[in-house]
């Protein structure tokens, strides 16, 4: 009697582990394939923007207009809202999409901080040396930034399309950053940044079409 009270018990136990897992997979499954529209959104927007001010800094030779990336996220964060489904249930919080919001908000508050510093920094130095040092830096430290973020999403969601997107960023910026020499060039990381991030939306909703 006592045996098959216990092995009741180790069958319940079993079939909540399983039952917690099948939740966490269907949970990571739905939430990368409404990620897919959201990694466009914010690629078109990326693009958009870092060719704009990379336009503004180039003919014009004025590291001002870098305060128009804040505008990034007070444009795109309000207005991502027009993405989400109607469904209630897209709505409903879990760990995972938890998890994913604090990667996401953790990459925005170092960057944004980072940036400010940053601009702050240069428009007070009078050393054009350290001016373009602390604006280069800067780009190289939001890509590393955006990749490490991107990346950490795919572990996450356990997708190799974001996981790769995301190490691409990083390092295919990288490589960008060294080659593209002086000069305003270096800022087209982030239009290459955002066409991976398109790329990337793109290939989730192939997969999860």
């Amino acid at each position: 009697m006592e045996n098959t009270i216990e092995q009741n018990k180790e069958m319940t136990a079993q079939e909540s582990l399983s039952i917690i897992t099948e939740t966490l997979n269907n949970s990571r499954k739905e939430i990368t394939r409404r990620s897919g529209r959201f990694f466009i959104y914010w690629g078109v927007l990326l693009t958009f923007f870092s060719l704009l001010i990379y336009a503004l800094c180039k003919f014009t030779d004025n590291e001002a207009w870098n305060w128009l990336w804040f505008a990034l996220p007070a444009i795109g964060i309000p207005s991502e809202r027009f993405l989400r489904d109607k469904n209630a249930s897209e709505n409903v919080r879990n760990d995972v999409s938890r998890f994913v919001s604090g990667i996401w908000s953790t990459f925005g508050f170092f960057a944004c901080a980072i940036g400010a510093f940053t601009l702050i920094y240069s428009m007070l130095s009078s050393s054009p040396i350290r001016l373009l040092a602390a604006v280069y830096g800067l780009i190289a430290e939001l890509v590393l930034l955006f990749g490490l973020a991107e990346c950490i999403t795919g572990v996450a969601l356990k997708n190799w399309a974001i996981k790769i997107a995301g190490f691409v960023t990083g390092v295919g910026g990288l490589a960008i950053y060294y080659i593209a020499g002086s000069g305003w060039e270096p800022m087209l990381i982030f239009t290459f940044a955002g066409l991976v991030l398109i790329a990337t939306g793109l290939i989730v909703r192939i997969q999860y079409k």
